[in-house]
């Protein structure tokens, strides 16, 4: 073997140096666009305007769509919720990107978990679903500063929404990292995406004229191909127009149905006609109604849209949940926030269930389709588990020697200001301020959203947008001065987004004093928040807890968990952690009663449930089928 291994060496290598050189002289003659699949090699227009008619490649288009935001839907549902939607006729998805949860903070982007735009687009492609993308950079979608990061406050002399040099920036180093991801996605490139929208509702906002161009731009220049798209309510369509930008209509009422001819039709010629938001419903606010729109009301719009020879999006086809601190907030003469759940009566209720909206639209989509629908998907099953009655207990101010060392500042210090979270401010939850008083007096100042005062650990009142003073008590010597001030939700629409700064802010006076020499503490309730709370630090649940306090306790689940909802009756206001997932807010005014907790979240086995209460703790933790949300409309 040996005398011939050695001569045979150099002519194999000369061999597969032949074969290279053959390969590479027949490649190059190759016609590489004949190589390409059909699919792709037949996708050179994409979807385009011709006259009145909205064009795919050489084909007339109508646009079905529906919204659905994979942030506010557990990342194992994403799937039943598009089946749902393409069992009712819809034939595009549009979502909202939202910049504040992609990038927490400066140049840290999370596109993990729920946060995967990529997977959720392609899963929208694997449905047989087109996509319309809504990447903002501000979207509003009833989110905290509409899907602006928090962090830009920092910056005292910040202009959301301009070509600020601080703003544009923060948002071109944004694009860079999120259009790396969305260009490969593009119908163009083999991908669903078939329109991008530039902006949202600026007309609305109307700050600045170059704007709107600089953010046509800002996409194009990172390989944006696709149609492009601009979305405005009645007020916004005059200042929303920008050229070579299809202009398209929010609304809800059909009164407004005849700005699709007259306006649209005025400012940029014939033109396919859209309404990009058709309100489906509407959403909730602490202390308000729950908003409801008639089934039939909601056909007979959408009959009359399509009648109109418009293409159509449904706000929102499903909803979900602002899981966490998520929610926006609206200010305009009262400062209103915005709920936990995103139900906004919807399509499909919040936990993704059919209602008499999805039985109309349904019929009505299938009569115009051409083709038999698939079928609708079956509902997810609903369980009640048994009442749970926390057995543990931390009261806050026991809490707070686990916390991480408070920033000591001579003045307060407005959450996004603060040194934390590695120079990027505090975003979301609340912020504990104390400093020492030695008399009493009148307590005066300015308290973003939500503001619990105590003295020592004893609470004596609330500071908040319509009381701006209270009367701190006669007390003995000096004494603790405590406030707990939480954001309740950055306001998401309107001008007055750029004084969205949450906490304490400037000073706080007792008797028209500034106090000075604070401690501040960033109580964010991330994850790694209760991780510093060990098996030892907690004390069982006392005859008389003293609030503000954290309760513990077991959620036991035999078999395969189901989605289920949460019913805190007794408790006043707080916040729900399962396995380390914040649920959001309940808060005993309403309208909302229980939080949607879905299966997907629980473990077989225990799972630890933490919660936050304010003020007062009920005896134990109910958990029901369906939501309490005054909806009357649910089909089983």
């Amino acid at each position: 073997m040996t005398t011939w291994s050695a001569p045979r060496r150099p002519c194999r290598a000369l061999g597969l140096l032949l074969l290279v050189v053959l390969g590479f002289l027949v490649l190059r003659r190759l016609h590489w666009p004949r190589l390409l699949s059909p699919w792709l090699r037949h996708r050179q227009s994409g979807l385009h305007t011709k006259g009145q008619n909205f064009m795919l490649e050489d084909s007339t288009f109508w646009i079905f769509g529906g919204s659905v935001h994979y942030f506010r839907v557990p990342k194992a549902y994403w799937r039943d919720r598009l089946l749902k939607m393409k069992a009712c006729g819809l034939n595009t998805l549009t979502t909202y990107v939202p910049w504040n949860l992609h990038e927490p903070q400066r140049g840290t982007f999370d596109f993990s978990g729920n946060l995967d735009l990529e997977a959720f687009v392609r899963m929208a492609e694997e449905v047989g679903l087109w996509v319309i993308l809504r990447p903002g950079p501000y979207i509003c979608s009833e989110i905290d500063l509409g899907g602006l990061p928090s962090w830009l406050l920092r910056d005292s002399g910040m202009r959301l929404r301009t070509t600020y040099k601080g703003f544009t920036e923060a948002v071109d180093l944004y694009f860079d990292h999120l259009m790396s991801r969305v260009v490969p996605l593009q119908y163009k490139h083999g991908g669903p995406i078939i329109a991008v929208q530039v902006e949202n509702e600026y007309g609305s906002y109307n700050k600045d004229p170059a704007y709107l161009p600089y953010i046509k731009k800002a996409l194009e220049d990172r390989g944006i191909v696709e149609l492009l798209l601009t979305s405005d309510n009645k007020d916004g369509l005059s200042n929303g127009v920008i050229d070579g930008v299809l202009a398209t209509i929010n609304l809800q009422s059909q009164h407004d149905l005849q700005l699709l001819t007259i306006f649209l039709l005025s400012v940029q010629g014939v033109q396919p006609k859209m309404v990009m938001e058709y309100w489906t419903g509407w959403f909730d606010s602490w202390g308000g109604p729950h908003n409801i729109l008639d089934a039939s009301e909601v056909l007979k719009t959408v009959s009359a849209i399509i009648d109109a020879g418009s293409s159509i999006n449904l706000y929102m086809f499903h909803g979900g949940t602002n899981f966490g601190f998520i929610n926006g907030a609206m200010h305009f003469h009262d400062y209103k926030s915005d709920v936990t759940s995103y139900d906004y009566d919807a399509v499909l209720t919040e936990a993704g269930d059919y209602t008499a909206k999805y039985v109309k639209l349904r019929e009505f989509f299938g009569s115009i389709s051409g083709s038999p629908l698939p079928p609708p998907p079956e509902l997810l099953p609903k369980t009640a588990y048994e009442s749970l009655r926390p057995a543990l207990y931390l009261s806050l101010w026991d809490a707070l020697q686990y916390m991480e060392p408070p920033t000591i500042s001579e003045k307060p210090v407005n959450m996004e200001n603060l040194p934390v979270n590695n120079g990027n401010g505090q975003s979301f939850g609340y912020t504990l301020y104390e400093t020492t008083i030695g008399s009493p007096g009148v307590l005066r100042g300015l308290v973003r959203d939500r503001g619990q005062v105590f003295v020592n650990t004893v609470f004596i009142g609330f500071l908040d947008y319509e009381r701006k003073d209270i009367v701190i008590p006669l007390i003995q010597g000096y004494t603790v001065l405590r406030i707990l001030v939480e954001n309740c939700g950055r306001v998401n629409y309107g001008h007055n987004i750029d004084e969205q700064r949450k906490g304490l802010i400037g000073n706080i006076y007792l008797n028209n004093s500034p106090l000075k020499n604070f401690r501040i503490y960033s109580l964010d309730m991330k994850k790694s928040f209760f991780q510093r709370f060990s098996s030892s630090t907690w004390n069982l649940v006392p005859e008389t807890p003293v609030f503000p306090a954290f309760f513990l306790g077991a959620l036991p689940v035999a078999f395969s968990p189901l989605d289920t909802f949460m019913k805190l009756e007794g408790w006043e206001k707080g916040v729900v952690f399962i396995n380390g997932q914040n649920l959001g807010r309940y808060w005993n005014i309403g309208p909302q009663e229980t939080l949607y907790l879905p299966g997907a979240w629980l473990d077989q086995g225990i799972n630890q449930v933490i919660v936050f209460e304010e003020r007062a703790a009920g005896p134990v933790i109910q958990f029901t089928e369906t939501p309490h949300l005054g909806r009357n409309q649910y089909i089983h």
